[in-house]
């Protein structure tokens, strides 16, 4: 198969990996211009411009995928297929139509569930048990197009984002291949979403990361390890925010105020909620890594008793 493949994230590159040691035709690799990244600014490749470079794949940068030039450029390849994995931009119509066989979307989880730009973030967050990857037509629709391939996983109880991210990646490149080989052999079927089913899965926002006490324990962990590796939960302390990467439920039920820091143990800090008991197990303070709440409670201190905000 002659291919165009678009996708700039981390999550897209085993699909591009995979695809090339399958011996498909990579005729050139569409990803979001470098931009600059951290405290330094310095100019970042894309992780998928990265992969590209090491296979050495022609590589295309555009600013709007949607412009008449980059348009043009991608009229200049006869291709059977464009494959988007997480690429981050709108396709027009007119690319859509380009490829013989069409463009096919690698989307993180099981549709009609879920569509928009942060499907592994909400799954988690949503308190989901279980997740999984679709591959799809597209049109011109936001995910709105005929589904081909499922593969589902389990969404364990303390999994965060970044460890759902890896299974899925490696998922979805495992479904891309199998559904470029049923194009292939002609075997391939196309079923219509129940568009009445749908849900959306937003960017995230940062203003979603602080944590309301008020909520349930349950709902405070799952945004927590939701939130992480992205915008990661934080709460106030002493006018200070806290970063939280991981914790646990602890108990269901507790008569305390919510937010009141209950007591710290040899596991974490206990900090009562809207409705049980959560324990963070691994934070970081201003200035300080990211590092267990035991060890950095061993030369810090966070009383008994307090409210945190």
């Amino acid at each position: 198969m002659k291919i165009i493949f678009m996708g700039t994230p981390n999550f897209a590159v085993n699909t591009l990996d995979e695809i090339y040691k399958a011996g498909h035709d990579i005729q050139l690799v569409v990803t979001q211009p470098d931009k600059p990244f951290g405290r330094g600014k310095k100019i970042k490749k894309s992780e998928v411009k990265q992969k590209a470079e090491e296979l050495n794949l022609e590589v295309f940068q555009p600013e709007k995928i949607r412009k008449s030039d980059a348009i043009a450029k991608l009229e200049e390849y006869d291709v059977d297929l464009i494959i988007v994995v997480a690429y981050g931009q709108i396709l027009s119509k007119k690319i859509l139509d380009m490829p013989k066989f069409g463009c096919i979307n690698v989307h993180a989880s099981l549709l009609p569930k879920l569509r928009g730009a942060a499907p592994i973030n909400w799954s988690i967050i949503n308190g989901d048990k279980k997740s999984g990857v679709t591959t799809m037509m597209m049109d011109i629709g936001l995910d709105t197009g005929d589904m081909l391939l499922k593969s589902e996983c389990e969404i364990t109880e303390n999994m965060n984002a970044g460890e759902l991210n890896s299974l899925l990646s490696n998922a979805g490149a495992k479904l891309l291949i199998e559904t470029i080989n049923k194009i292939i052999d002609g075997s391939i079927s196309r079923i219509p979403q129940n568009h009445d089913e749908f849900t959306y899965a937003p960017m995230l926002d940062k203003s979603i990361a602080m944590i309301d006490w008020q909520e349930s324990a349950e709902k405070i962990h799952n945004k927590i390890r939701g939130l992480n590796p992205d915008q990661v939960a934080w709460f106030k302390y002493n006018d200070n925010n806290y970063k939280v990467f991981a914790s646990e439920i602890v108990d269901t039920e507790t008569i305390e105020q919510a937010g009141k820091v209950i007591k710290t143990d040899k596991k974490g800090l206990l900090v009562a909620t809207g409705k049980g008991v959560i324990k963070l197990l691994e934070i970081q303070a201003p200035g300080k890594k990211k590092m267990r709440a035991v060890d950095y409670l061993r030369g810090n201190k966070i009383d008994d008793g307090v409210l945190l905000i």
